[in-house]
């Protein structure tokens, strides 16, 4: 399980653009990375539209925003398209990144155990060190929680 002080577990994945990226391709700016279930689905889009809506306030601390699930980068596309979103997704559809964060695992939803992603940000400093983690996240005021964090 990664911890703030850790170093942010390097990964390349594809975006939603089908472009090859690593998360060290970002050193020298924060980054605000957010790891969700599902695209599509309503805790999913509404998280994903406060990140859309508040890309100011990131851009203004000179932070990104990149979005992890497991979904195909042709449902990436489908949801960045629908929903208008300014930044980038990627796709772990192997759970290599999910599970060098420790964000896949046992889940629980009406009595049905199955296994998922743990909803969950990190935020890792110009250096590649994590500075923030949000556990057990609810999509409704996180992005607006994290701009607070990283102003005070």
């Amino acid at each position: 399980m990664i911890s703030e002080g850790d170093s942010a577990p390097d990964f390349t994945l594809e975006t939603d653009r089908g472009e090859a990226v690593r998360l060290s391709d970002y050193l020298g700016r924060r980054v605000v990375l957010y790891f969700y279930p599902r695209d599509g689905t309503s805790g999913c889009t509404r998280q994903a539209c406060e990140f859309r809506d508040s890309a100011g306030g990131f851009e203004a601390m000179d932070a990104i925003v990149l979005g992890i699930s497991p979904d195909s980068t042709a449902s990436h596309a489908r949801f960045r398209d629908k929903h208008g979103l300014n930044f980038t997704l990627l796709a772990d559809p192997e759970r290599e990144a999910a599970l060098a964060y420790g964000v896949w695992g046992k889940k629980k939803l009406y009595g049905r155990e199955y296994e998922g992603i743990h909803r969950t940000t990190f935020v890792v400093g110009p250096d590649g060190v994590v500075e923030r983690v949000y556990r057990k996240v609810r999509p409704a005021g996180h992005a607006e929680a994290i701009l607070a964090d990283m102003s005070s």
